[in-house]
């Protein structure tokens, strides 16, 4: 009898083209079939993710699902999965889900961060995590910004023009930052996101705290519904899917 499992991963998508599986290409879903394939002795095993993430976009709570028909129990998946995944990829977590539930139609809400270095000197070492912007900016007026996002909203003028859903409306539950030292840290709650959303609403973001477009312009954008009135994209190294939530 078939069985449904549900594991939580994490990924660092710095040599990865992105979560879906593309010809020739190394992502995540590749690599993630590619050791089911060799767990099932030869059988396709297809995977199904909360969603996609871009190039060079980080997972720290991605959720997947597969059908097995093996037994094996949630402890022995994770561990013959981690034998076989490369060092960038990790699954933290599996366990049986019921035949009903689904990675992506399941979800309730997504968590997204985004990390913003603002020391004034490159770190070599932290290029690939963080998105590094070495000016001035004034908090308040990025806190009052962010502010103006949440709420229900047509995010059309936030997401990008290869964005191919018709209905754009989406609620932000939750959209602050925190800073520690040199490290800005955005977090987005939301019942779901569309194509680049996050990284537009940060590029926006620091635009108004750098001084270059008024608070009230997030208001304006929000209105016009045209990705012109918006900022522009912030990097992907930044960016990382941090939580997806379920019921129960």
């Amino acid at each position: 009898m078939s069985k449904r499992i549900k594991c939580t991963l994490s990924y660092d998508g710095t040599h990865f083209f992105g979560y879906q599986i593309q010809p020739g290409k190394r992502t995540v879903q590749g690599e993630l079939e590619q050791a089911l394939e060799q767990i099932h002795k030869g059988k396709a095993i297809r995977v199904t993710a909360s969603g996609r993430t871009d190039a060079g976009v980080h997972a720290y709570g991605q959720v997947i699902h597969f059908d097995t028909f093996l037994s094996l129990s949630p402890e022995q998946w994770k561990k013959a999965l981690n034998a076989l995944l490369p060092d960038d990829i990790v699954i933290k977590d599996a366990q049986e889900a019921a035949p009903s539930f689904h990675a992506r139609f399941s979800a309730t809400a997504k968590e997204y961060r985004y990390k913003v270095r603002i020391a004034q000197e490159r770190d070599v070492f932290l290029r690939h995590y963080c998105y590094h912007y070495p000016y001035p900016l004034d908090m308040e007026a990025m806190g009052r910004a962010l502010r103006l996002i949440e709420g229900t909203h047509d995010f059309t003028s936030f997401c990008s023009a290869k964005t191919d859903v018709d209905d754009r409306v989406r609620t932000i539950y939750k959209a602050d930052m925190t800073v520690r030292d040199d490290l800005l840290e955005f977090r987005f709650i939301g019942n779901g996101f569309l194509y680049n959303m996050v990284r537009i609403i940060v590029g926006t973001i620091l635009e108004v705290g750098q001084g270059k477009r008024s608070v009230d312009s997030i208001s304006s954008a929000l209105a016009a519904k045209d990705r012109r009135f918006a900022g522009k994209t912030a990097p992907p190294q930044g960016l990382y899917l941090w939580k997806v939530y379920y019921d129960n």
